[in-house]
């Protein structure tokens, strides 16, 4: 393996385990572990901070995942010349590129609003919003991933 496509593929990785392995702690620790122990007063505002830090992180890795896949696509001669698991990888992660935008754009937005506000109900509503689409998000995530490993041998 040439070593930029081994440079390209390095940053790719560890930029998908960051948003992949991000989604799996919000989902199964950090939010789990709000609800049980905080009240929605203390609770929703640590989330909204949570995520918002988590989101930035996110938009970052989504620009170097597109970045690097495209850059490796291009060392291997072109979409003509990588196989099909690469067409699916970019298709799915695509549709996560645009759930997270719509996450990030309507339900987070009216969730910083409704912290602000101190409108727990409508703020706990959203975040409900945020933790259902960023389990699909999850899910496309591992099936990504399971493409990247398996996808050579399919």
């Amino acid at each position: 393996m040439p070593v930029p496509y081994a440079d390209l593929l390095l940053l790719h990785l560890l930029a998908a385990a960051f948003w992949v392995g991000g989604m799996a702690l919000m989902h199964f620790g950090v939010r789990p572990a709000a609800v049980a122990t905080l009240e929605p007063a203390q609770r929703l505002p640590f989330l909204a901070a949570t995520l918002a830090r988590f989101f930035a992180g996110v938009s970052s890795a989504i620009g170097l995942l597109l970045a690097t896949g495209f850059g490796m696509v291009w060392l291997a001669g072109g979409f003509a010349n990588v196989r099909w698991h690469v067409h699916a990888m970019l298709a799915i992660g695509l549709v996560m590129t645009a759930i997270y935008l719509h996450i990030r754009l309507a339900p987070f937005v009216r969730l910083k609003r409704a912290v602000a506000a101190r409108a727990w109900p409508v703020a706990a509503a959203q975040l409900d919003t945020i933790r259902r689409l960023v389990a699909v998000n999850l899910l496309l995530g591992v099936v990504v991933f399971a493409l990247a490993v398996l996808g050579r041998a399919l």
